[in-house]
């Protein structure tokens, strides 16, 4: 049975009935939005993909870390603090929301790249914007081996991405571990997906979708079908 249903409106919301909104989340090369097309094109819902390769400095940030970290961070945060504000205008055609990040995880790179000045200025900002963004209803995270990250980033082929620094993916999954294992701000479903695959399989698609849709709630850890 269908754990997720349409939500009434909390205070300040829409009168309207909101979708269910599900963020997926995860590291660089996890499959997030691939899954979340697949779910939107499943059951009909509207796709909240983050805006990446507009970013005009992430080619130079991948060049230069250290120079050009802070321009590319902001932008990110700004430019996705626009998109969550179409979360409270309810799609009245749409009972789902299906999205490919959530806005913390800006605050997570940043950590990351950020020079200790830097990120007391990135703080200010990130605390006013935080406090205006909605909730999702639950959060999926998605994890990989190292070995299996670096390989569907190579296979999706990104300019930018090739050469990619291993020892910072390594230490980018480290910091999603950290976060999610402290994460209680919303329900939580973590899975391991280092051996399904959501593209090629539909049974490994349909199992996954299915244990998003029967989450009840807390924090629950994904079993794959037959394993």
């Amino acid at each position: 049975m269908t754990r997720l249903r349409c939500q009434n409106p909390a205070p300040g919301e829409a009168r309207e009935r909101r979708p269910v909104y599900v963020a997926v989340e995860g590291p660089i090369g996890v499959g997030k939005t691939t899954l979340v097309r697949r779910l939107c094109a499943h059951h009909g819902g509207k796709p909240m993909l983050e805006i990446v390769e507009e970013n005009p400095f992430l080619s130079d940030f991948y060049q230069d870390r250290d120079k050009f970290a802070f321009q590319t961070q902001l932008f990110f945060l700004l430019s996705r603090y626009r998109q969550q504000q179409e979360l409270w205008q309810p799609e009245l055609f749409s009972p789902y929301i299906f999205s490919d990040y959530i806005f913390a995880k800006d605050r997570l790179f940043a950590s990351l790249t950020l020079s200790d000045n830097e990120m007391l200025l990135y703080d200010q900002v990130f605390r006013i914007l935080d406090t205006r963004v909605l909730k999702p209803d639950l959060v999926v995270y998605l994890q990989a081996r190292q070995e299996v990250l670096l390989e569907r980033i190579r296979r999706r082929g990104r300019a930018f991405e090739q050469n990619f620094d291993a020892d910072y993916l390594k230490r980018l999954a480290e910091a999603y571990n950290e976060y999610f294992f402290r994460y209680s701000d919303t329900p939580l479903l973590v899975v391991d997906t280092s051996d399904i695959n959501v593209v090629e399989s539909e049974a490994d698609f349909l199992d996954l979708s299915r244990s998003i849709f029967r989450h009840r709630g807390g924090v629950q850890f994904y079993r794959p079908l037959g394993r």
